[in-house]
C-alpha cells in the first residue's frame, strides 16, 4: 500500500485561529510528506499571509484545480470561492466563519466524489460559522447529516485512551432527559463496531460510566443507572460482549481503571472530555465514528488567545493525521479480511515484510 500517495484533505478552519498555523508548522518538515499527500482547501492570500508571518520561507505549495494534479512533496492548495478576506489573528469574525464554511463544503464535495480519501478538519469557531448552510453544534453533526448517517459518535482517541460520549454538544440540564436505554444501546453498538472496524480490535472491552455521583449509589442519588444504564449494559453482557459498568467516573479515572479497557463510554461531554484532556491534551484526536469516510481533527479549538504568535503546539494535528491513516488502513484490512481471509493473510505478510512504518 502506497501511504505517501494517499490524499488527505485539510479544511482551512477559522483563518483567525491557530489551525493553519499548526498545519504549516507540521508540514515545514519533510517527514509528513512521506506518509500522505496534503490537499488544503482555502485561499492563496491566507496561505501566503501565514507563510510570511511564520517566516516559513522554505515551505512552498502547489496550486491545483483538480486533485488529480496533486504532487506528493508539497501542500496542494485548492482555492475556494470566498469574498476577499483580511486575516486578523485572534479576532473572530463573520468573514472568517464564511471562509471556514466555504472550505468545509468544498472539501466534503471532493470526499463525496472520491477525489480525496480522508478528511482532517481544522478548528472552526462554532458561533461565526453558523449560516443557512451550517446550523449545527459542530463538525460531527454536520458531517453525519451530510453523509446521511444516523448512527454516529464523537470519539476522543489517543495512544492509551479512547472516550466516546452518549450525548454531545447539548446543555447539561438536558442530558438526563436525553438518556434512554435505547440510546445507550445504540452508542455501545457504534463503539463496538468502531473498535473492530476502525481500530482492529477483535474482542473490544468497554467501560460504561454512570451519570450521577458514585454512579447513583443504587438509586439513592438519581435513578438513571438503575433505570437505563445498567439494563443497557446487561443487553451486551448477556450476548457475551465485554461491556462493563456503570462505573463512578471520579474513581474510575482516579484509579486508572481506564487502562484495563479499549474504550470508555461517558454519558455527557465534559464527563468524558475533562479527564481525556487532562491525560492526553497534546496528542488527543477527535474522530467521528460511523461515517462512511474517515474524519479526524486536532483535539483543540481556535485558541484565539495564542493565534498569530507562532507558539501553537502541532502534536494534536500530527496525531490526527496518523490516526486518520491508521483508521483508513484498518478499514481496508477489515474489508479485505471479510472478503477473502486467505488473500488477506497473504497480503498482510507481504505488506509487513517490506517495512511499512508503524503509523502510531
Amino acid at each position: 500500500m502506497d501511504f505517501k500517495n494517499t490524499k488527505l484533505g485539510f479544511t482551512l478552519g477559522d483563518a483567525n485561529g491557530i489551525g493553519l498555523e499548526v498545519m504549516l508548522k507540521a508540514f515545514s518538515s519533510e517527514y509528513l510528506f512521506k506518509h500522505c499527500t496534503p490537499v488544503l482547501y482555502g485561499t492563496k492570500s491566507v496561505l501566503d499571509y501565514y507563510i510570511d508571518s511564520l517566516e516559513l520561507t522554505e515551505l512552498s505549495y502547489h496550486l491545483i484545480q483538480d486533485t488529480k494534479d496533486c504532487v506528493s512533496d508539497k501542500i496542494n492548495l485548492k482555492e475556494v470561492n470566498s469574498p476577499e478576506f483580511e486575516v486578523r489573528s485572534g479576532h473572530p469574525s463573520k468573514e472568517s466563519g464564511a471562509l471556514a464554511l466555504a472550505a468545509l463544503l468544498a472539501a466534503v464535495e471532493d470526499v463525496k466524489n472520491g477525489q480525496i480519501e480522508n478528511l482532517i478538519t481544522l478548528p472552526i469557531d462554532k458561533s461565526t460559522i453558523q449560516s443557512e448552510s451550517f446550523d449545527f453544534a459542530g463538525h460531527t453533526d454536520f458531517l453525519a447529516q451530510t453523509f446521511e448517517t444516523e448512527k454516529y459518535m464523537m470519539i476522543l482517541t489517543s495512544e492509551n485512551l479512547r472516550v466516546g460520549v452518549v450525548t454531545g454538544h447539548i446543555p447539561l440540564n438536558e442530558v438526563s432527559k436525553k438518556l434512554s436505554k435505547e440510546l445507550i444501546i445504540s452508542k455501545i453498538e457504534i463503539l463496538l463496531e468502531s473498535l473492530r472496524f476502525d481500530f482492529g480490535i477483535n474482542k473490544p472491552k468497554i467501560a460504561v460510566l454512570g451519570l450521577n455521583p458514585h454512579s447513583g449509589d443504587n438509586g439513592l442519588i438519581g435513578s438513571e443507572e438503575v433505570d437505563v444504564i445498567t439494563p443497557a449494559v446487561e443487553e451486551f453482557t448477556n450476548k457475551g460482549e465485554l461491556v462493563f459498568g456503570p462505573y463512578a467516573a471520579d474513581g474510575f479515572f482516579g484509579t486508572k481503571a481506564y487502562e484495563q479497557f479499549d474504550a470508555v463510554l461517558a454519558m455527557y461531554h465534559d464527563q468524558g472530555l475533562i479527564p481525556f484532556k487532562q491525560l492526553a491534551f497534546h496528542d488527543g484526536v477527535n474522530y467521528t465514528a460511523g461515517l462512511p469516510i474517515v474524519r479526524t481533527s486536532p483535539d483543540h479549538g481556535t485558541a484565539y488567545d495564542i493565534a498569530g504568535k507562532g507558539i501553537a503546539d502541532i502534536t494534536s494535528l500530527v496525531s490526527a493525521i496518523f490516526e486518520a491513516k491508521n483508521i483508513y488502513c484498518s478499514r481496508l484490512e477489515y474489508n479485505e479480511l471479510n472478503k477473502d481471509p486467505l488473500a488477506f493473510r497473504s497480503h498482510r505478510k507481504e505488506k509487513f515484510s517490506i517495512g511499512v512504518p508503524n503509523l502510531k
